[in-house]
C-alpha cells in the first residue's frame, strides 16, 4: 500500500479510506515521511486520535497544528499567536473571551434566524419552481456560514462571502496556487480585520467583534494583533464545517439514493439529528489536526520524543470499525454514533452548537424543497490535505 497524507491528490474526492484502513490495521501509529521536514506521526485509530487531542500537558497545540513548521507563519506574530496554537492556561483564558456566545443556548436562540436565512439562500435558487440548476457550492452551502459569521462579527453580509473566498485559497495546497497567492489572501485578511478592529474601537455596538474589542485577558487589553488574528480564526472556522459538511453530505447522499430518499420522506428532529451526524462521521471536513510531542510517550507501542510531531486524522478514526460498524455503509439512523469531526478536548470546535443549527436548517430548506438532484459535471475537490471539501459542484434539481 502507498501511503501518503501529504499529497493533495491523496484527498481528491474525499478521504482516502483505503489508505486509513491499511494504517489502523497495520501501523496504527505510522512514521510518515516528510520531504521539506523531519516527519510525523500519523495517528489513525479512533481511540488514540481522541485520547491525544485530551491531554494538552503531553501532546502541545504549540508552537502550530499544521504538519510543516513555516519559518515565517503569518499566524504568529511575536508573542501573538491565534488561539488554535495556544495551550491551556493561555487558550482556556481567549476561549472565555468568546465562549459564552457559542454555547448550546445562545446557539438555539439564533435558530430562527439561521432559518430565515437559509430559507431566503434557497428562495434565490428554486426560483420559479419546476426544474432548476445551480452552482451548489456558491449558491447554496457557501452562502449561509458566511452569512451567519458576518453577522455576528457585525460586518456586511457581503463582505463574508469575499472573506469566505480568501479562506478557500488559504486552505489550498501552495503548489495548486499562483505564486503567493496564499500570503496577498492572509494580507487581505489582516487588512480587513484591521479596519472592522479600528471601527469597532470608535463605534462599538453588540456583536462579536465589538465584544473581542474591547476584551481583556489576565488583565491585559486586547490589541490589534490579537484582534486580527481571533478575526481571521472565526471567520475561517466559522464558514469551513458547515460550507463542506452540506457540499459533502448532500454528494454523498446522491451516491446512496434510498438513504436521501427516505430522509426525505420521514423527515423529523430526531431523524435530522442522527443523519446530520452521519454526515458528519462520513464528510468529516477538517481532515487533521497536528500536536507536538512535550515528553517522552508510548503509542501503540511506539516511542514518542519531545518535539516529535503528532498528527491526528479524523476522518480515519471515523471510519474506524472497532468504533462504528460497516463504516463506509451510510446509516442515518446510526446509534450511537460518537463521530469526532469537531475534535476533541479543549481544543472541541468552539461553534459546533451554531454549526449543527446551520446544518439543521440548510438541510430542511434543501431537502423539503429541492429533489431529483443530478450532476451536471463531475465535483471539483479543494486541493487541500488539511480540509476536505468540494469547491465546485454544478447540479440539475426539480422542485418539491
Amino acid at each position: 500500500m502507498n501511503i501518503d497524507l501529504l499529497s493533495p491528490a491523496s484527498f481528491d474526492g474525499g478521504h482516502p479510506l483505503d489508505q486509513y484502513d491499511w494504517l489502523r490495521e497495520n501501523d496504527p501509529v505510522y512514521w510518515h515521511e516528510e520531504p521539506d521536514g523531519p516527519g510525523f506521526w500519523a495517528l489513525t485509530r479512533y481511540q488514540e486520535v481522541a485520547d491525544v487531542g485530551r491531554q494538552p500537558h503531553i501532546f502541545s497545540s504549540e508552537p502550530t497544528i499544521m504538519i510543516a513548521d513555516p519559518d515565517d507563519n503569518p499566524m504568529i506574530m511575536g508573542d501573538h499567536k491565534m488561539m488554535l496554537m495556544m495551550d491551556p492556561p493561555q487558550h482556556t483564558q481567549f476561549r472565555k473571551v468568546i465562549s459564552r456566545e457559542f454555547t448550546r443556548g445562545p446557539a438555539a436562540a439564533l435558530r430562527p434566524r439561521i432559518a430565515e436565512l437559509a430559507a431566503r439562500i434557497v428562495d434565490k435558487v428554486v426560483g420559479k419552481g419546476g426544474h432548476g440548476e445551480c452552482e451548489f457550492v456558491a449558491d447554496v452551502a457557501g452562502e449561509l456560514p458566511s452569512y451567519v459569521i458576518a453577522e455576528l462579527m457585525g460586518i456586511p453580509l457581503d463582505d463574508g462571502r469575499e472573506l469566505y473566498q480568501l479562506t478557500e485559497i488559504i486552505h489550498s495546497a501552495p503548489e495548486a496556487l499562483p505564486e503567493n497567492a496564499q500570503t496577498e489572501a492572509v494580507l487581505k485578511m489582516f487588512a480587513y480585520a484591521q479596519n472592522v478592529y479600528r471601527d469597532k474601537h470608535a463605534h462599538p455596538g453588540d456583536d462579536l467583534a465589538s465584544q473581542i474589542v474591547h476584551a481583556e485577558v489576565d488583565g491585559r487589553r486586547l490589541d490589534e494583533i490579537d484582534f486580527q488574528l481571533f478575526f481571521i480564526l472565526l471567520i475561517d472556522a466559522g464558514g469551513d464545517t458547515t460550507r463542506n459538511l452540506v457540499a459533502g453530505g448532500l454528494h454523498a447522499l446522491m451516491q446512496h439514493p434510498d438513504a436521501l430518499a427516505d430522509w426525505q420522506q420521514h423527515r423529523g428532529d430526531e431523524l435530522d439529528t442522527s443523519a446530520r451526524d452521519e454526515l458528519l462521521r462520513l464528510v468529516s471536513p477538517v481532515i487533521y489536526m497536528r500536536r507536538t510531542v512535550m515528553r517522552e510517550v508510548e503509542l501503540c507501542g511506539k516511542k514518542l520524543r519531545p518535539g516529535d510531531k503528532v498528527v491526528r486524522y479524523f476522518g480515519a478514526a471515523n471510519y474506524d470499525p472497532q468504533q462504528f460498524p460497516s463504516p463506509r455503509m451510510m446509516d442515518l439512523n446510526r446509534f450511537p454514533n460518537e463521530q469526532i469531526a469537531f475534535g476533541t478536548g479543549t481544543h472541541v470546535c468552539l461553534g459546533q452548537h451554531i454549526a449543527r443549527v446551520e446544518i439543521d436548517c440548510m438541510f430542511h430548506e434543501v431537502l423539503s424543497r429541492m429533489t431529483d438532484f443530478r450532476l451536471l459535471e463531475p465535483p471539483q475537490w479543494l486541493e487541500s490535505n488539511f480540509i476536505s471539501g468540494i469547491k465546485s459542484m454544478p447540479l440539475g434539481f426539480a422542485t418539491r
